[in-house]
């Protein structure tokens, strides 16, 4: 009798490990079967639904010359006086037109801009005045459309592979030659900044 309990016990101990095992593995294709369609179904959604996030925001150049008609960002020449050149300095409500390409796949909104730490609101006038006639628009911004007028969106914008012109109608006077930071802010949080040189200009 003692041989027959020993036999049984001995059964009994190998037939457990397998067991084991065989439930560990198991749970361990059903969870891993369970996390694979959670996450094929998360990217599914992120697919169809999402957005791109990279955004890419190049600042090619400006015109900050203190000359009657600036350079907007299509080369041509502005109709509206932007600037008193007998009047020494880039001063309170004279132009400053920055060059923004959007290098991103999609558009780019424009949450915040700032020229030399100052916050500048958008504002969008259609037809741009002269400086000298828009002295309630001190401490604005526009995005150009051309050289003569500005889009009507309501919020500040560059499509795919668009290049913009940043007009500001500026809110402080600023020497000649003083190194000026442009920074800009994207509603995705994106931010890009540049230096504008006071009587100078590039691109």
């Amino acid at each position: 009798m003692t041989n027959t309990l020993e036999k049984r016990t001995r059964k009994h101990r190998a037939v457990a490990p397998v067991i084991a095992t065989l439930l560990m593995v198991a749970i361990a294709v059903v969870g891993g079967t369970i996390i694979f369609v959670f996450s094929q179904g998360f990217f599914n959604q992120a697919q169809v639904s999402g957005t791109p996030t990279i955004e890419s925001v190049k600042i090619i150049g400006y015109d900050a010359r203190d000359i009657t008609n600036l350079k907007a960002h299509d080369g041509e020449l502005m109709t509206a006086a932007g600037s008193d050149p007998d009047d020494q300095g880039k001063n309170i409500d004279e132009y400053v037109i920055v060059y923004v390409k959007n290098d991103s796949s999609g558009q780019v909104l424009f949450s915040e801009i700032r020229l030399g730490g100052a916050v500048y609101n958008y504002v969008f006038p259609g037809s741009i005045p002269a400086f000298s006639d828009a002295a309630s628009l001190s401490g604005t911004y526009t995005i150009m459309d051309n050289s003569t007028d500005s889009i009507l969106d309501q919020a500040g914008v560059a499509q795919p592979g668009e290049t913009v012109g940043v007009l500001f109608d500026l809110s402080d006077n600023f020497p000649i030659g003083r190194d000026t930071q442009f920074k800009l802010t994207t509603t995705n949080g994106a931010v890009f900044v540049g230096t504008v040189v006071m009587g100078q200009n590039a691109g």
